[in-house]
């Protein structure tokens, strides 16, 4: 159980199972509904919030801008994307795009120096 991830539906199961030894019906069927009440939630598709909308328009403005075989820094998107620079955008707003875009395999990041350089994959 070391490498189990903890969570409210598994700890709320633990306690319904030390109920149950303990004959206390009353308290399980509290926990059942607290654990249908979990599963509810965590079923529930949200759409996503304005900010991450925008966000992934920049995210095509990026794509879009990048060229095979080039590297580009965090800076050369802030000062060379349009709309980014119509948002006024941070650097480190742009680093966290870039980190996504990374996760999501659309870039390739290398760190020269201790700089992150990034680049479109192939």
């Amino acid at each position: 159980m070391a490498n189990e991830k903890v969570t409210i539906r598994s700890q709320f199961e633990e306690v319904r199972a030390e109920l149950e030894k303990l004959g206390r019906t009353d308290l399980v069927e509290f926990i059942d509904g607290r654990i249908a009440q979990t599963v509810k939630k965590n079923a529930t598709v949200r759409k996503p919030t304005a900010k991450q909308v925008e966000n992934e328009g920049f995210k095509a403005d990026i794509l879009a801008f990048m060229e095979n075989g080039v590297l580009y820094a965090a800076g050369d998107i802030l000062k060379g994307v349009p709309s980014i620079v119509a948002a006024g955008m941070s650097i480190n707003r742009v680093s966290a795009l870039m980190t996504q875009l990374k996760e999501a395999g659309a870039v390739i990041a290398t760190v020269d120096k201790r700089k992150n350089f990034y680049s479109l994959a192939e």
